[in-house]
């Protein structure tokens, strides 16, 4: 062999070899997604968002991304295990919704990343701070106080004469707990009554309706967790029978009879949630990726609903709605 033809193989050689170990070492990503409810199904609104914000980022299912999605059903003792599961799975990250779940992927090490719905991270002790977590876990957080406070004022609004306000929400969970304290606190700067009615099983929602039975609220407010949102049809039955005005935390409340809602557009923050999670795929450390706010809230309003309760909502009030459902 001539020696320009010894050159040209070993240039050759040189520079197929790069693609081919590219081609050997190139990374899938692990993803999970853990909630106390149900396991997301992948063609579910969460999934899908979720998976295709990460798509934008260059992580295509099938291709350089595995997921898997796990749920307690409702059954908090189960997650534990659910977090042992994910971190034997050797996943990459976790998305979570709810302040369990995130709890619970804390004691694993594993990069977590809240999606939805848990609340303070300071106060429930996920994270150490709001700009360095500090942690393994990061995301979404939101400001329940305000948030409190604006959905007593849009039931005011709706019906001026509310005196007390009965609150559904699950003592079980941390999150929720204080989301309900800052619900109350707020009630009283507005001059409401609260009406506390704190779950822990579905058996328990019965008792709440006969306390309401008893002591007659004027309207209903309700924090979101998993235990709520699986009841949450007994709790619309009951607002309609007993013409109760009702407020709820997310609009897919409103979408299954749920009279109103405010709360953070859960599109916007599962996409940030998915931002989030490129960049722990990219080497960021939860520990120093800033817990965010949303930026985009959501005030959604069920005609149908008003109108089975008798409730002719007043036109200025149906002027802020977001979406206003026929």
């Amino acid at each position: 062999m001539r020696r320009r033809d010894v050159v040209k193989l070993l240039a050759g050689a040189a520079i197929g070899a790069p693609y081919r170990v590219a081609a050997q070492t190139a990374k899938t990503y692990r993803l999970a997604m853990l909630t106390s409810g149900p396991a997301f199904p992948a063609e579910s609104p969460p999934v899908k968002i979720l998976l295709g914000t990460l798509a934008e980022h260059s992580y295509k299912l099938g291709q350089n991304l595995e997921f898997q999605s796990y749920g307690a059903d409702a059954q908090l003792t189960r997650l534990p295990q659910l977090a042992r599961d994910i971190a034997a799975s050797k996943a990459d990250a976790v998305v979570v919704a709810g302040w369990p779940p995130a709890n619970a992927m804390k004691d694993t090490g594993v990069p977590t990343v809240v999606a939805l719905g848990a609340g303070d991270p300071v106060a429930t002790g996920l994270a150490a701070g709001l700009a360095r977590p500090g942690g393994n876990v990061t995301g979404i957080s939101d400001n329940a106080t305000t948030l409190s406070t604006k959905r007593l004022e849009l039931l005011k609004q709706a019906v001026p004469n509310i005196r007390k306000v009965a609150m559904l929400w699950n003592k079980d969970d941390l999150g929720m707990t204080l989301r309900y304290q800052a619900s109350a606190d707020a009630a009283k700067s507005l001059s409401t009554v609260v009406l506390p009615l704190g779950v822990r099983e579905p058996d328990d929602f019965a008792e709440a309706f006969a306390t309401m039975d008893r002591e007659q609220p004027d309207a209903i407010l309700m924090v979101s967790d998993a235990l709520t949102i699986l009841n949450r049809k007994r709790v619309f039955s009951y607002a309609v029978a007993h013409r109760l005005p009702a407020i709820y935390e997310s609009d897919s409340f409103v979408r299954d009879g749920g009279l109103m809602s405010y709360g953070a557009d859960s599109k916007e923050s599962l996409g940030r949630a998915a931002a989030l999670v490129d960049r722990i795929f990219k080497g960021a450390k939860p520990a120093d990726l800033p817990f965010e706010e949303p930026t985009h809230y959501l005030f959604v309003v069920n005609l149908k609903t008003a109108k089975s309760i008798g409730l002719e909502l007043p036109p200025n009030l149906l002027a802020l709605a977001d979406e206003v459902i026929e």
